[in-house]
């Protein structure tokens, strides 16, 4: 008898269930190449294309189930003893959520447990990190324990670093990446695994991410996602997803203490004091009895930072070093805060420190009360940032970032009576910003409308009134609130709304390069240091840019003076030049900023590329072999929002 061959339905269906053992990546083109196949059931080309696609694929996960990197836990971690019970509740359930005191060590360890519970083979384990600084160090963390490179088994990816490869299986990254990659892959495919960490800091990144990670569990089956947070709140995070399971982790802390110092004084130091006056009163006093002890502060931002660091440095501590620490810093001035020497240290951090980031060997830790939170006015139009007294949540995590290694002391500068009067939690950021960004996203991706999209925690009607005429306004909406072209165009640029709409203005008036340069500028903290102790040397270096015309102007001559000098001098000269006219910090982002927005607008095409730069000098043609002399090209591709303005622009540059 002749072999009776499988029907085509039974053999299609098998294919079907056969594309779960894919690569996560492949699926929706293995899902394609079957509906092709199913069209036509007989026609041998299309059952061939699939087969071969399905085993390549196959072939590549079962690589990399093969390869996977030896999981040890740190036992001294509180974290460990827990590891069982969550290795299986990650096995048995879509999304679980941890909550983990300081110190548990959540952020370092759980990707291990994920790679445990045999994730990270379909696909990557995606880890997002608020801060770029904090994803850089804890993905190099991460892969000191596993044993591997940075690059290979685990790698990282920030603003205009990828750190990426074709055989990563934990993936660090802000939580700005991740929305990043929404709008060229809906199913966010690359991943089998998504960690979003430090979720209780509620940023409007993050309650996106969980809106849209609800809505996607629905059609993603294979997905799981884990929530991270400190032990504030964790049940609304819960109930979110469908009451999901909660796992509660204890923190490895020794006792501390909590001395109160406020800047009024108290008995024989009565009397109003500075903050950076009762900061190094705050020092001395632990100088006198530990010389030794590591010591960590927060303040508000750079500018804080830097006085206080004056302030500590004319006290001549013996053996002791003063150090700064916020994400701007460069990579080698924040290894020396994570990789201690013999002496003892003062470190001053923005609340980069917080949560995100464990800094060793803290005994002691010094609270000015204070953080810049950013706020929208809705009559101005503006982001604002403002230094705001801190939660008595953020309090107690600055408490916790001491008792690490012993018993520790926090001296909070301020009384106890202003500690119990302060708000309990945060104000999430989606109830102090702007939403005119989010909704435009939203309409560019097709996800409904905001009223109806799942957030954690509904925004205020007034914000998404607000938002709706913000782009009303800049006529990115027609009047039954649809994407118009312009709006279209917007959305293609990641920047704040306003600045979108300057660029598309300037495509159209022919004016792009020079508008670049003002949006690169716009979307960073202004270069132009103006320090108190020499404002008058700053003012007379900024005029040599200055135009009677507008302020506008003024930025693109100082663009164009640090083009030429990037050009023209050695490195150590730029720097030179840079200390006399802006920091050299800020001018490398504003210089990276404006390579994003150019490589934007190429992809862009047609009149977007009709940006012209200005010509070379003779000498930079000589130097370049005669090409045309240019900052060379961006390194990575963008692919993260470039963030709203970091500091809004003057009423000036407003009016103008």
């Amino acid at each position: 008898m002749n072999a009776i061959e499988p029907s085509p339905d039974r053999e299609l269906q098998a294919a079907r269930r056969a594309i779960d053992g894919a690569l996560s990546r492949d699926r929706g083109r293995l899902h394609g190449l079957w509906s092709r196949w199913q069209s036509r059931p007989r026609d041998a080309a299309a059952r061939e294309a699939f087969a071969q696609a399905l085993a390549g694929s196959v072939s590549q996960r079962e690589a990399r189930a093969a390869s996977v990197p030896e999981v040890s836990l740190d036992e001294a971690l509180p974290i460990a003893r827990e590891g069982e019970r969550i290795v299986e509740l990650i096995r048995r359930h879509p999304v679980v959520v941890i909550a983990g005191e300081t110190g548990s060590g959540k952020t370092t360890q759980l990707p291990k447990l994920c790679l445990a519970a045999g994730r990270g083979v379909a696909g990557m384990i995606g880890c997002t990190q608020p801060r770029r600084i904090a994803a850089r160090a804890v993905a190099r963390r991460v892969a000191e324990e596993l044993k591997t490179g940075v690059g290979d088994a685990v790698g990282y990816q920030v603003r205009f670093t990828d750190q990426v490869g074709d055989n990563t299986r934990v993936k660090f990254m802000t939580d700005g990446i991740l929305l990043a990659e929404i709008a060229s892959d809906r199913w966010l495919s690359a991943y089998d695994t998504i960690i979003v960490d430090e979720a209780h800091e509620r940023s409007l990144n993050i309650d996106f991410l969980l809106g849209y990670l609800k809505q996607l569990l629905r059609k993603r089956r294979d997905l799981k996602v884990i929530v991270t947070s400190a032990t504030i709140d964790t049940e609304r995070f819960s109930r979110h997803f469908d009451d999901a399971p909660v796992i509660s982790v204890e923190g490895r802390t020794y006792p501390v203490e909590v001395r109160y110092r406020p800047l009024e004084g108290e008995g024989e130091q009565q009397g109003e004091r500075t903050v950076n006056d009762a900061i190094v009163a705050a020092v001395d006093e632990i100088t006198r009895q530990d010389p030794r002890g590591d010591v960590l502060m927060f303040l508000p931002g750079e500018r804080e930072i830097r006085d206080a660091h004056q302030a500590l440095e004319r006290r001549k501590y013996r053996e002791t070093e003063v150090l700064p620490l916020y994400a701007r810093l460069s990579a080698k001035d924040q290894d020396r805060v994570f990789n201690p020497g013999p002496k003892r240290r003062l470190v001053l951090a923005t609340n980069v420190a917080e949560t995100s980031l464990t800094v060793p060997r803290i005994r002691y830790v010094v609270d000015p009360g204070y953080a810049r939170v950013k706020r929208y006015s809705p009559r101005q139009k503006l982001d604002r940032l403002h230094i705001e007294p801190v939660s008595q949540a953020s309090a107690n995590q600055r408490k916790g970032r001491c008792g690490r290694i012993a018993e520790g002391i926090c001296y909070r500068l301020y009384a106890e009576a202003d500690f119990q009067a302060r708000a309990e939690f945060t104000d999430p950021e989606i109830r102090r910003s702007s939403l005119a960004g989010v909704i435009l996203r939203m309409l560019q991706l097709g996800l409904g409308r905001i009223e109806d999209f799942p957030f954690l925690e509904p925004p205020d009607e007034r914000a998404i009134a607000d938002g709706w005429q913000q782009l009303a306004e800049l006529g990115a909406v027609d009047k039954d609130r649809k994407l118009t072209t312009i709006g279209r165009q917007m959305a293609r640029l990641p920047v704040d709304v306003k600045l979108a709409r300057m660029l598309v203005a300037a495509q159209q008036h022919r004016c792009l390069r020079e508008m670049i340069v003002i949006a690169a500028f716009l979307g960073i903290q202004d270069p132009r240091e103006r320090p108190p102790e020499a404002r008058e040397a700053a003012d007379n270096a900024h005029a040599t840019f200055a135009d009677a015309r507008s302020e506008f102007l003024g930025i693109v001559k100082l663009w164009d003076a640090y083009r030429q000098a990037h050009e023209d001098l050695t490195q150590s000269k730029l720097r030179d030049w840079c200390e006399r006219h802006s920091r050299l910090l800020r001018m490398r982002e504003w210089r990276e900023l404006h390579r994003q927005l150019l490589l934007l607008c190429e992809e862009l095409g047609g009149r977007w590329k009709q940006h012209r730069q200005p010509a070379a000098t003779p000498r930079a043609r000589h130097r370049r072999g005669g090409a045309r002399a240019a900052m060379p090209p961006c390194p990575t591709r963008p692919t993260a929002p470039l963030k709203s303005s970091a500091r809004p622009p003057t009423s000036r540059c407003t009016a103008r």
